[in-house]
């Protein structure tokens, strides 16, 4: 009796094994399915997150191009083809940044070995990286007219002169180190204007902005990108602005808004004058968030200080004492001295560019302010084609309006000119003795960039007698 009832015992305990046995089988196949599954799902993660890994945030600092920046921009961005698009472009700014420095990028020297005997898909037209031109010239060159030709591309952000309100809050005493100490000043604020940070100059605008508020950003008429909407928020009435935009009335500069118009453009210039030595600049030819590039202008030395004289008289009361008096006095020589240093700076600069360190190799393009006026259209292309950004149509019909005026514009800062007959006005006007006190100082840049001295009165006002020697390409390094 006990014995028959102990069989079926067994049976169901065998029973239950088995069922149990069934459970852990059921359970391991739906995790291998479930492992499988994730398998999958991390593959598709690892490919999106290795894009991502491609955007660093320096370069997206550099390139002002923040992935978040670019779905709060473009709200369409929904497909996943439309994202894909959008990580192409940011990987493709990458690779520029990683041949501009040498390097590879791992993931694509990676993917070459995969992919190598396969046939690659055709890529979609994407934007190149952001160019950072910076013109570097000294006052009285025609600078004003020249950084035009990037302040009226849509695409372009352009300062005039932003450096203008460090000038006049820190106070350098010339020559030594308190001129290197100036430089270094000039060169870090530049930094920071390059990568959009334009709330660096909050600290040197007289008075204080309040809230990003100024009603005082020098000359900012000049510049295209402070005047345009949404940097140009509706008008204050009662609210006096020093500088003001010229052809359209806009509230007091936001700085906020500015920079973040900064940001959007796809490449950025900016006009200095007070950037003479080019050897501080090489920082930020190093930065890896900068694609820089350095445009010098100059002039000839007699035209710079004829206009000088016109434009500064406060400044030049000796210079005109001196040829009041019919040379009877002779000039101080601390002026000359002056005139001789602003001269080899530039030359210095000038060489050290033609000389095509490795560090500035192919960042430096010297041209003069000649050529530009005798063929505007010419030198445009040729300075747009160095910086690397398509000329358009848009940059062309405004030199081709400015350059052809039967006289020259109202004002000293005026940039429209009758550009084939202006740049040679001054020899006809300028003393000859005047012409020979600038030729003794400055002989050594003069030749440097090709202007011939006048021997006597009589050659430098005959018309049919250049004062210009022809150069050519060898301004582009």
């Amino acid at each position: 009796m006990e014995k028959g009832l102990t069989l079926p015992q067994d049976c169901r305990d065998f029973l239950h094994s088995l069922k149990m046995r069934s459970k852990y089988a059921l359970f391991l196949v739906f995790v291998v399915i479930v492992f499988v599954f994730i398998e999958k799902e991390n593959k598709i993660i690892s490919r999106v997150s290795d894009k991502l890994k491609q955007i660093p945030q320096a370069l997206a600092d550099a390139n002002s191009t923040d992935p978040a920046l670019v779905l709060a921009e473009n709200a369409s961005l929904l497909s996943l083809s439309e994202l894909d698009s959008a990580f192409s472009q940011l990987q493709s700014r990458l690779r520029n940044l990683s041949l501009q420095l040498g390097v590879e990028p791992a993931m694509e020297a990676a993917g070459e070995e995969e992919e190598e005997g396969k046939e690659e898909p055709p890529r979609p037209a994407v934007a190149g990286p952001r160019r950072h031109v910076l013109l570097m010239a000294t006052t009285r060159t025609g600078s004003s007219f020249v950084g035009e030709f990037f302040n009226q591309q849509g695409n372009i952000f352009y300062l005039f002169e932003p450096l203008w309100h460090i000038e006049r809050t820190v106070s350098f005493e010339p020559g030594g180190a308190n001129a290197a100490g100036s430089a270094l000043v000039y060169r870090d604020v530049l930094k920071q204007l390059f990568l959009c940070d334009l709330y660096v100059l909050e600290h040197f605008i007289t008075p204080l902005p309040e809230d990003h508020l100024t009603e005082f950003m020098f000359r900012r008429g000049s510049s295209r990108s402070l005047c345009e909407d949404p940097v140009c928020t509706p008008f204050v009435k009662k609210v006096f602005e020093k500088y003001h935009c010229k052809n359209r009335r806009c509230g007091p500069l936001n700085v906020t808004l500015a920079a973040e118009a900064c940001r959007r453009k796809e490449h950025m210039a900016l006009k200095a004058v007070r950037i003479r030595q080019l050897e501080f600049l090489r920082p930020l030819a190093e930065d890896p968030r900068l694609d820089l590039r350095v445009i010098q202008l100059v002039r000839d030395p007699r035209a710079v200080l004829a206009s000088r004289m016109v434009a500064f008289a406060g400044k030049y009361k000796t210079w005109k004492k001196w040829l009041d008096d019919e040379g009877q006095d002779g000039l101080r020589e601390e002026e000359v001295q002056r005139l001789r240093g602003n001269c080899e700076s530039i030359r210095l600069s000038a060489e050290l560019g033609l000389q095509q360190p490795a560090w500035l190799r192919g960042r430096y393009m010297l041209v003069r302010y000649e050529d530009v006026a005798r063929g505007p259209l010419q030198k445009a292309r040729e300075m747009y084609r160095f910086a690397g950004i398509p000329l358009t149509p848009q940059v062309e019909d405004w030199i081709q309006k400015n350059t052809q005026a039967a006289h020259d514009g109202s004002g000293i800062y005026s940039t429209q000119k009758n550009s084939s007959e202006q740049f040679e006005k001054w020899r006809f006007s300028m003393p000859f003795k005047l012409a020979q006190v600038v030729q003794a100082a400055c002989g050594p840049a003069m030749r440097l960039f090709g202007y011939k001295l006048a021997r006597d009165a009589a050659a430098l006002t005959n018309r049919s007698v250049s004062l210009l020697e022809e150069r050519g390409t060898f301004w582009v390094t």
